[in-house]
């Protein structure tokens, strides 16, 4: 399983979705005991400024060799928090009014409830919130099919060393690939974010390739 780092995009949608840290003080990010914040001068960034304000940290390598090794933890992704930002905008979205979001290691599977006239515009309004807050090499999947709802729940309780966890997700993406996916999201890409012609093309397990 893949552990990459964040993107900037996750803070500017928790700002924007005034989500709050848990009850340990923790948001998305761990703080980083070599982060320098030059307003407050400490070792830490400022997790209670005001979120109207411009996000700034400059980190400073220690003379000492190999420190960070040792001191720095990697960030890696809250995948629950996550799931909830994406969830709490896809629902500000016109006509769509309940969404179960799934967050993997690489994936985002979201089911929603809409009224639409238009199924392929909302699932593009649906998909494309999901793809502006996720690092960009996640793969994104959308459904309107409420049948779906309670399986994609099924997976809140694993995570990527259950058994037989690929084949079971892999199989529940090919029957939200039923519904309407929205537009490719570029020329290199289809409409769930899967590349073309990429480095690794003859390795990856993207479902366009099944």
């Amino acid at each position: 399983m893949k552990k990459r780092l964040f993107t900037p995009f996750i803070i500017a949608a928790l700002a924007a979705s005034g989500c709050q840290y848990d009850q340990e003080g923790k948001g998305l990010y761990n703080e980083n005991g070599n982060t320098v914040n030059v307003a407050e001068r400490n070792d830490n960034y400022n997790s209670n400024k005001d979120s109207d304000s411009f996000g700034y940290v400059r980190h400073q390598k220690s003379p000492t060799a190999g420190i960070e090794k040792a001191t720095v933890k990697t960030p890696v992704i809250n995948r629950e928090q996550l799931a909830d930002v994406i969830g709490r905008l896809a629902v500000q979205l016109p006509n769509v009014h309940d969404a179960a979001t799934l967050v993997t290691d690489e994936e985002v599977l979201i089911a929603y409830k809409t009224d639409s006239n238009n199924k392929f515009e909302t699932a593009d309004q649906v998909k494309k919130t999901a793809a502006s807050i996720v690092p960009r090499y996640f793969h994104i999947y959308v459904t309107d099919n409420p049948n779906l709802f309670n399986e994609i729940e099924s997976y809140s309780t694993l995570d990527g060393e259950s058994p037989n966890i690929n084949r079971n997700l892999n199989q529940t993406i090919q029957r939200m690939l039923k519904s309407p996916q929205g537009r490719k999201l570029n020329a290199g890409e289809n409409a769930n974010g899967e590349g073309f012609g990429e480095m690794n093309e003859s390795i990856d397990h993207d479902i366009k390739d099944q």
